[in-house]
């Protein structure tokens, strides 16, 4: 697998419906320069507005993982994801006339035909591998999921399900090599059981679903006139029902095609981290909903690390973004709980602040007296109130808003704080604001020596007497 990053050499479209709405929509993969990524651009909405394939920008995962950003939206993406995930597209600007990418033959080998056909060229930047250093779990224990990647050297999936079902029972697939995944994988179907087509279609939920684009599952025993009404709900000619399996009209690819296909769905959804992976991925009864929550816990742990490789440096001959007085504009917080004197680095995600630790801090008094120490606590609070100029940053009126804690979590204490020290505090978001909460991650430094680090939530409210 080449080293360095890689787009389209020409453009390619491709037109159909979409699995849920039935609109019809074209579909343009183009090229992109390095470090683009993939993104979205709804080109039938005003301005056009883009939609970055990330993580913490899916919004539903009902029957389909659906992005939005920038006031649009866009369904069923995973198939067009897991297509440039198993050919190793890296940058590539994706144009879509609406809210939905086309469900093709319910698999991704349209979307790997159309991208051989374009062609991808390498470019000059190297590919930026996210290598796992340790294990990264995501567990639903109430419906029996678990997703789990491992330490290795390339990416590969092993992949379980199991629907209780006397057709299905419990499948694998695995995916050794992503070079693999043309020919074990990309044509692999969607699937759905007989028993839920008449809900959905009444539902609305599947106005482009026919009985040409997924596999239809017989679990149960189904008399003729039922098939013969479900056909005609999709102005499909009459079949023949089986007793139990898979409905007539279709041939299966492969034994397993079912547990192949929540495969491509996975390699998809983790196609949101937004770079590629090394590492080993073993996936029990994954799902959409699954697959992002768990391509988020790994777009967290990139952030850290890339947190934990830049060390702030502190230049007290440069002007701060704010001094000790524009920070209190902003926190609520006063002597002696006010704890920052200046932020150095303030941007979209991530920010930088400074306490400056004399003798004369009330706390060093008590805690103690022979061996002045700062409280843990208050290091914590001290990172929480960098984080909160971090977070106040994110509205466009930060004086009438404030913040309060919910939940701290992965602390470390690595070494003492004692007077004297210049305390150097970044903070990072780990994920958008989402309904008025955030999760940051936030370490303090003396010098170069990490002495304290953690994972903070907090929600942010607006002020009474400011409902203007």
């Amino acid at each position: 697998m080449s080293e360095k990053q890689t787009t389209l050499k020409n453009a390619v479209s491709l037109t159909g419906n979409g699995l849920h709405t039935g609109i019809e929509v074209t579909l343009t993969f183009k090229p992109a320069p390095a470090n683009h990524g993939c993104v979205f651009v709804r080109t039938d909405m005003p301005e056009k507005p883009s939609v970055k394939a990330l993580a913490e920008f899916v919004v539903e995962t009902t029957r389909g993982t659906t992005l939005e950003q920038n006031g649009a939206r866009v369904a069923t993406i995973e198939h067009v994801m897991a297509a440039l995930n198993g050919m190793s597209v890296d940058n590539v600007l994706i144009e879509i006339d609406g809210p939905e990418a086309p469900i093709m033959d319910g698999s991704a080998i349209k979307y790997v035909e159309a991208i051989k056909k374009a062609g991808i060229i390498e470019l000059e930047e190297p590919r930026d591998y996210f290598v796992v250093k340790e294990k990264i779990a995501y567990s639903d224990e109430e419906n029996g999921v678990d997703i789990m990647i491992y330490p290795d050297d390339h990416l590969s999936i092993n992949v379980l399900i199991d629907y209780n079902s006397k057709v299905l029972g419990n499948q694998y697939a695995i995916l050794n090599h992503r070079d693999e995944f043309e020919k074990e994988i990309a044509m692999s179907r969607t699937f759905v059981f007989f028993h839920e087509l008449e809900g959905l279609a009444k539902q609305n939920k599947i106005k482009g679903g026919n009985l040409d684009n997924a596999i239809v599952i017989l679990d149960r025993k189904v008399e003729q006139k039922e098939v013969d009404r479900i056909a005609d709900l999709f102005h499909k000619p009459h079949i023949k029902a089986n007793s139990e399996g898979i409905l007539n009209n279709i041939d299966l690819h492969f034994p397993n095609e079912p547990a192949r296909h929540k495969l491509l769905d996975l390699m998809g959804d983790i196609a949101l981290v937004g770079q590629p992976i090394k590492g080993k991925i073993v996936a029990t009864r994954p799902g959409h909903k699954a697959n992002t929550e768990f391509a988020r816990l790994i777009r967290q742990a990139i952030k850290k690390a890339r947190a934990q490789k830049g060390i702030p440096v502190y230049d007290p001959n440069e002007k701060p973004v704010f001094d000790v007085n524009e920070v209190r504009k902003r926190l609520p917080h006063r002597y002696p709980f006010l704890l920052v004197d200046k932020i150095i680095y303030l941007d979209e995600e991530s920010v930088v602040g400074i306490k400056n630790l004399t003798f004369g801090e009330l706390f060093f008094q008590g805690h103690f007296p022979d061996e002045p120490v700062m409280p843990g606590v208050l290091q914590i609070e001290f990172m929480a109130q960098v984080g909160g100029m971090l977070v106040l940053n994110t509205v466009p009126d930060p004086e009438n808003y404030g913040t309060l804690f919910l939940k701290i979590d992965k602390v470390k204490f690595k070494n003492k704080v004692v007077p004297g020290d210049t305390l150097i505090a970044k903070v990072v978001l780990a994920g958008p604001v989402r309904h008025g909460i955030v999760t940051v991650y936030a370490q303090a430094f003396v010098g170069n020596k990490l002495v304290v680090e953690g994972e903070l939530t907090a929600q942010i409210y607006k002020k009474y007497g400011n409902d203007s």
